[in-house]
């Protein structure tokens, strides 16, 4: 079988539990968006978790340029970068995706690619996708969950641009890596 997706569909024990329905899990995000203003007083996000985590650990290696870097030198003025609601919400997002995975039966080590690319490609690809975009939402002040979910939902103009920007780049470059996936 050269089509993982093939193989997959053929064998239903590695499909696990059902997925939830996307409308009734676009409503429960909905619901923790509303408690995390309501409880927390802000909105979700990722990527500031994840630049408050490197900050720490890069701050002890490369002081110079941690001071040189406003946003990052921001971050340590705060007080201890990992004391802050972004980085537990991280931490909550991983333990929750294990824990649904776990109940799910979904639990394995998997390279999910299409047919056509190999294993190399597909890990090269996820490295600078993930490089890019932690790039750009540090541009931007905010990634996907926390411009487009947070931002969205308070009508903030600016995170309506940054999602047209999104969907306008992805339709951009998919025409590209297409067949990576068909």
């Amino acid at each position: 079988m050269n089509d993982r997706r093939s193989e997959s569909l053929q064998d239903p024990r590695r499909e696990g539990a059902p997925l939830w329905n996307p409308y009734v899990a676009g409503v429960a995000l909905g619901l923790v968006l509303l408690a995390s203003f309501v409880v927390m007083g802000q909105g979700l996000g990722a990527s500031g978790g994840i630049a408050r985590i490197l900050v720490t650990l890069l701050a002890p290696l490369m002081p110079e340029a941690i001071a040189s870097n406003a946003n990052f030198r921001n971050l340590l003025a705060e007080g201890n970068p990992l004391l802050h609601f972004l980085v537990f919400l991280g931490l909550g997002v991983l333990l929750g995706g294990y824990v649904g995975a776990m109940t799910g039966g979904r639990i394995r080590i998997q390279l999910e690619r299409g047919p056509r690319m190999g294993r190399r490609g597909r890990i090269a690809y996820a490295l600078i996708g993930g490089l890019v975009m932690g790039f750009a939402a540090r541009l931007a002040l905010g990634c996907t969950s926390g411009q487009a979910l947070s931002g969205g939902a308070t009508l903030a103009a600016g995170s309506w641009v940054f999602m047209m920007c999104v969907f306008a780049g992805g339709y951009a470059v998919a025409w590209f890596v297409r067949r990576q996936w068909i």
